[in-house]
């Protein structure tokens, strides 16, 4: 007599559940980050360089991915995406890094330490991190493809709506606020074009 092989229905809704929840939890994570650089802009008056903007613009990028997940469907494409931003917030980071690894005048790190650790070096870790993260969840949960065109159902869609509704708040805040310090000439951590508060 034959034993009929256990069904894999269970472990396959645990293993898209803990996608999902890896996915929110990174969403969060990268917003609560912006988050916090931002506030930094506004409240420390700390106004971001060009590379730090590139920086944000890589955040967002990875949340893009993210949230392309949660709108059109789990898919390795996607998820691409985010990985690509990751090793782009690596690479301006890096970058940053090593111009600011002897700071000297005019070329110190823009804005303050948090835990005695300025914030291009922040990003080299967390990009870091972030592949890291993308690695281990490959490794133990497989790819997206298993789960292709799903999406996160009951509290997990509305946690996703609702993270991906700030983030999007924060993106389009973010913009305002380049085009109010750039204008449509070069950005400068001297204050914001469009309110006087740079001299060329």
């Amino acid at each position: 007599m034959s034993v009929a092989a256990p069904s894999s229905a269970g472990s396959g809704h645990a293993a898209e559940t803990l996608t999902a929840l890896f996915y929110l939890s990174m969403l969060y994570v990268i917003a609560a980050i912006l988050t916090a650089a931002m506030a930094y802009q506004y409240f420390n008056h700390e106004i971001p360089c060009p590379l730090c903007l590139l920086q944000r613009l890589a955040l967002f990028g990875i949340c893009f991915g993210i949230i392309r997940n949660f709108r059109s469907g789990y898919s390795d494409r996607n998820t691409g995406w985010s990985i690509l931003f990751t090793l782009f917030l690596l690479f301006v980071s890096v970058r940053q890094t090593l111009i600011n690894i002897y700071p000297r005048p005019g070329h110190a790190y823009v804005g303050s330490a948090v835990f005695g650790i300025h914030m291009p070096v922040w990003c080299v870790l967390i990009a870091a991190a972030t592949l890291v993260a993308f690695g281990l969840k490959l490794t133990v949960l497989g790819g997206d493809h298993r789960f292709e065109g799903r999406k996160p159902a009951g509290a997990l869609a509305t946690l996703a709506t609702a993270g991906a509704i700030y983030v999007v708040a924060l993106c389009a805040l973010n913009v305002a606020s380049v085009l109010v310090q750039c204008g449509v000439d070069s950005c400068r951590t001297s204050g914001y074009r469009l309110l006087g508060g740079v001299q060329d």
